[in-house]
């Protein structure tokens, strides 16, 4: 054993391995006997497999079954809540249409209204609904139906009424939902709201409009009133609710027709209230006609008037066109709506502008086509936003068309104005007195008024406008009161040559001067102090006025005077014959030149007149004084007019009043004293 150490290891360990085997057989045992059990369960379950078969084919069909069932009763159920609903509302809506027949309060009216609008959403909702919902049932209803007919799925009596139930229902839809659309009580709802709809517009008016124009009548640039809102929030909240109920039923046309067709119509009749007669006569032959102040109130009404209907009336309408309409499509309904109702109206008022515009160019109208022109060019940003956007271009373009008739007119009056002058078309003689001519006295003031503030800065603009239009955008441009200075500049020089003309006339010098003088000096001094004189500059009048009366004046004193004085020439008399004979003839003289002042020549000026008095007392009298004394030797001075005498009656004769009556009855006393018969020894005159 000591020599074999391994040996018991090894029997150890054969035991072992003999139990192993001896276990592995026994597992190969069980083994065998579960495979039998195994095999006789399968056998087992594949009959019971075979007879289970069949309830599992019923159990897919059945599933199936339900299914269809399923999706063709749900939307019937649907579709059956749905006339439940509509049901129900129809008899809301009667419930409240009852109720505002009978409702006198506005308020309540107006609450009951929104009631009633909800109400028809609500129905219509409920029809659409069925409208939409009851094809489809029917038609799944039908594939059930045909399910069943073709799998004999349940019996023939359930297929039956299945099919019976489909029928009625198809019959019901076909009928009814057509008729709770188009006949039903929807569709006499939805003539409720039109009329409601109409009556609510009817009541929103504008108030105080002629008020308005009554208190800033007097002022052409008096500010208008401010813009009122047309209605209530509640009257707004439903006219808006309204439109979009009958929008959301088709009736988008309808609502559009009322709402513009009552509008345009209230609307008018606001600016109806302005008695607008003038607006009838519009065409150029017809306004042509008319007298002038007519046509001048006319035209001031007019400017009136538009400025009122684009800052108030369009304005409001605009405002309640956005309020009612301007969720509809997205605010693309409202704006169109608002230009159908102002453009009829607006084409009354640009008919009557361009009437005008195109009348005769007669001179007294340029202030009134500025005054157009001017209102026209104040509403210009406030017009073009009002009448915004693609649906306006329209009528802004005749806004514009009327701007440029109205630039065209002015400037055209103007500068046939300064043609008329010059081409002497008054078709009068120079006055015979001397005095100063009409034309020229309706010219200065003709330009004083428009170098006034109301019409500097629109005929300013209008005569950019029309160089602009001569010489392009690009060209070089003068300022306003360069370009008014020439035009005015214009005028002035036809005027002058009109006066050259006028003064060639005159065959006597002495008329001339004393034309000449008026002429000039009335010009001058009526442009004195003025913007007139402003704008033409005081070097400008004084170098071609003034001087020239000065001139004139100076030359008519040596004219008219000058050879009286020249029959007082102490050196030429040697003798009391000779003395007496010039004292004589200087009186004679006198009187005949009185006489032509009396009769021929007039100095309307009364600074004029009294300057040109000094000046001939300066000239005469001092002379006549000096030759009296001379010769007091050899003549009797007291049978002759005293030089006081001479100088009161040289006051007569520059009075400005009644000379002819004054200078006759001195004339007969100087005649009585070259034959004796006045016996008084003292002159009258002397106590004058």
């Amino acid at each position: 054993m000591e020599d074999h150490p391994p040996l018991p290891n090894l029997e150890s360990a054969c035991s072992d391995i003999k139990t192993l085997i001896k276990s592995s057989q026994n597992l190969q045992a069980h083994l065998q006997k579960h495979d039998e059990n195994f095999n006789t369960l399968q056998e087992s379950l594949t009959v019971a497999s075979r007879r289970l078969a069949p309830l599992q084919s019923l159990s897919i069909a059945s599933k199936a079954l339900e299914t269809r069932i399923n999706r063709a009763v749900s939307p019937a159920l649907v579709l059956i809540d749905g006339f439940k609903i509509s049901e129900s509302l129809q008899r809301k809506l009667i419930d409240i249409s009852t109720k505002l027949s009978v409702q006198k309060s506005e308020n309540k009216r107006l609450r009951l209204l929104i009631k009633y609008v909800d109400c028809v959403d609500k129905l219509n909702i409920a029809i659409n609904l069925i409208s939409q919902e009851g094809g489809p049932a029917i038609q799944r209803l039908q594939e059930v139906v045909e399910f069943f007919s073709r799998t004999k799925a349940t019996d023939q009596f359930r297929t039956h009424r299945l099919r019976e139930t489909l029928v009625t229902l198809k019959a019901l839809y076909e009928t009814e939902v057509e008729s709770m659309k188009f006949d039903g009580l929807l569709d006499e709802a939805l003539l409720n709201l039109q009329d409601e709809f109409e009556g609510i517009l009817l009541q929103l008016r504008h108030h105080n409009i002629g008020v308005q124009v009554e208190d800033h009548g007097g002022d052409d640039g008096g500010e208008v009133a401010d813009v009122t809102e047309l209605g209530t929030e509640m009257e707004v909240e439903v006219l808006r609710r309204i439109s979009e109920t009958l929008t959301a039923n088709d009736c988008l046309d309808i609502c559009i027709d009322i709402f513009v067709k009552v509008r345009y119509k209230r609307a008018a009749k606001t600016l109806m209230q302005l008695n607008p007669d003038y607006l009838r006569t519009y065409k150029p032959e017809e306004i042509d006609k008319l007298e002038w102040e007519s046509l001048e109130t006319s035209i001031t009404l007019w400017t009136q008037h538009f400025e009122l209907a684009v800052r108030t009336v369009f304005v409001s309408e605009k405002n309640l066109c956005n309020q009612v309409l301007g969720n509809i499509m997205d605010g693309m309904v409202w704006q169109e709506c608002f230009v159908k109702i102002a453009d009829k109206i607006m084409a009354v008022f640009f008919r009557f502008g361009e009437g005008v515009a195109r009348s005769n160019k007669e001179p007294q109208k340029l202030f009134k086509l500025l005054d157009m022109f001017n209102s026209l060019e104040n509403l210009k940003t406030e017009f073009y936003d009002i009448f915004e956007g693609e649906a306006g271009a329209d009528i802004c373009t005749r806004f514009r068309e009327l701007e440029k008739l109205l630039v065209h007119a002015s400037t055209k009056v103007y500068w046939e104005f300064g043609l008329q002058i010059e081409g002497n078309q008054d078709g009068l003689p120079p006055p015979q007195d001397g005095s100063v001519p009409k034309l020229v006295r309706y010219t200065i003031n003709y330009l004083k008024y428009l170098t006034t503030e109301n019409y500097t800065d629109p005929m300013a603009h209008v005569l950019r406008t029309e160089q602009i239009w001569k010489a392009g955008v690009l060209s070089t441009r003068e300022s306003d009161e360069n370009l008014l200075k020439d035009a005015v500049l214009n005028v002035m020089e036809a005027l002058h040559r009109n006066i050259e003309s006028k003064r060639s006339g005159y065959k006597d010098k002495v008329l001339y001067h004393v034309f000449t003088m008026n002429t000039y000096w009335y010009i001058y001094m009526r442009t004195r102090n003025s913007e007139l004189g402003k704008l033409l500059g005081e070097g400008y009048m004084r170098k071609n006025y003034k001087v020239v009366a000065e001139e004139a004046a100076y030359l008519y004193e040596k004219q008219a005077w000058g050879g009286l004085v020249r029959l007082l020439d102490k050196q030429d008399v040697s003798e009391g014959g000779d003395a007496k004979g010039k004292i004589e003839m200087f009186l004679k003289g006198f009187e005949e030149v009185a006489q032509r002042h009396t009769s021929r020549y007039s100095i309307p000026d009364a600074d004029l007149r009294e300057q040109i008095k000094e000046a001939t007392v300066k000239l005469i009298v001092p002379a006549y004084s000096d030759f009296l004394d001379a010769f007091s030797s050899v003549l009797d001075v007291k049978s002759y007019s005293s030089p006081k005498s001479i100088e009161g009656l040289l006051g007569q004769i520059f009075s400005g009043n009644d000379r002819k009556s004054l200078i006759g009855s001195r004339r007969q006393e100087i005649k009585d004293r070259f034959e004796g018969r006045n016996s008084v020894s003292s002159d009258p005159m002397d106590s004058c």
